[in-house]
């Protein structure tokens, strides 16, 4: 699935990066813990999170994410846009919740990976 189907079946905006928005994701990972996310995440993965902090940024680069999702209509700081820009990480936003754009997600195809036990 494209990073732009992504943000039409989110109803998403793109606020960084859109020239990216071709790029292939082949699988979500929903959550707020980045703990949780480091033991999940694979590459070409859409991370959602409601968690609005330069640590996600951090994060999505150590796992090589292609797009970082804020979920609840939360708009992130303006360092955290500049660190994805950089980094070429696209960043959306959309006003679902978590819960409902994971379930969206996942009823247009897009499924979740390991959960770090061997699943």
């Amino acid at each position: 699935m494209k990073i732009r189907e992504i943000q039409q079946y989110l109803n998403a905006e793109i606020l960084c990066n859109e020239q990216l928005a071709d790029r292939e994701i082949i699988s979500a990972c929903g959550s707020d813990l980045m703990s949780d996310v480091l033991a999940f995440v694979k590459e070409k993965t859409v991370l959602l999170t409601g968690l609005t902090n330069p640590h996600v940024v951090r994060t999505a680069e150590m796992l090589d994410v292609s797009l970082i999702v804020f979920v609840r209509g939360k708009y992130p700081m303006q360092e955290i846009l500049d660190m994805a820009q950089e980094r070429d990480i696209v960043i959306c936003r959309t006003d679902l919740t978590l819960y409902e754009a994971c379930g969206v997600l996942y009823s247009h195809g897009l499924r979740g990976g390991a959960r770090g036990n061997g699943e």
